[in-house]
């Protein structure tokens, strides 16, 4: 009797606890992937300067999130993560406002360009934030149709979860190559490296502990493999240099480029 009692007292102490620490991954999960750009958002508004930061990023993570959100329609996963992906969709585009504004500013005889010009060698590379806000309405707006269309194909429902997730599990490729190219990851912020890195890997445990779909763990588990593969070259371009090494540098982020 007095063990069930002691039971009883420690169940009553540990369900809040647990409660607690869900509450805690869940709103890590929601709002962690968005704390690496804090940093580079407030150094491009304190220099006006963008240059460091490519809006390629930007892209990337849109078309991720917006395919995600479409992906949920036809699969439901954890609440979290359609929550992240809204705020994910906020952040880039408050990323790409401050961006076009800084550099419409600084390059003053820059030409007008505009979505409506529909010219592929200006694409994303436009001279006002609403143009970036059609383009992302119009993407949104076809494949938000066609998922419709075909929400009860299983196959083209789990494609779609695979491509969003896929996306953004490449958004370090670039840097990676990048970084080959050069043989040097100069100019490149280790911090922020180790914070996508840091970040990637608890989703990808979040993902597995969670149980979310697999096209999930999979493609999380790239992006710690792509993370992993960047921290390598900082640690062989360092102690074995292939080049010599120039002085002028700025840190920018790592997947930024």
């Amino acid at each position: 009797m007095t063990f069930r009692m002691e039971a009883d007292g420690l169940e009553w102490l540990f369900n809040p606890l647990h409660q607690i620490v869900s509450w805690g991954a869940s709103g890590a999960m929601v709002f962690g992937g968005v704390v690496p750009y804090i940093p580079q958002y407030r150094d491009i508004k304190r220099t006006q300067n963008a240059e460091g930061f490519s809006t390629y990023v930007c892209l990337v993570l849109l078309v991720a999130n917006i395919l995600r959100i479409l992906f949920w329609f036809g699969r439901h996963f954890e609440s979290p993560l359609l929550w992240q992906s809204i705020v994910m969709i906020f952040t880039m585009l408050l990323m790409l406002k401050l961006c076009t504004e800084v550099r419409v500013t600084n390059e003053l005889n820059l030409k007008r360009r505009s979505f409506a010009d529909f010219d592929l060698h200006y694409f994303w590379h436009w001279s006002k934030f609403t143009d970036y806000v059609q383009c992302v309405l119009a993407f949104t707006g076809v494949t938000g149709y066609i998922t419709y269309l075909s929400l009860d194909s299983a196959l083209f429902v789990e494609t779609l979860g695979f491509l969003a997730v896929f996306t953004e599990a490449m958004l370090g490729v670039p840097q990676l190559y990048r970084n080959y190219q050069n043989r040097s990851t100069e100019g490149m912020s280790i911090k922020m490296v180790l914070m996508w890195t840091s970040g990637d890997t608890f989703k990808t445990v979040y993902f597995i502990l969670n149980q979310a779909p697999f096209q999930f763990s999979i493609c999380g588990l790239l992006q710690v493999l792509v993370d992993m593969a960047i921290l390598l070259q900082v640690y062989l371009y360092t102690y074995y240099p292939q080049k010599p090494a120039s002085h002028a540098a700025h840190p920018v982020s790592a997947k930024a480029l």
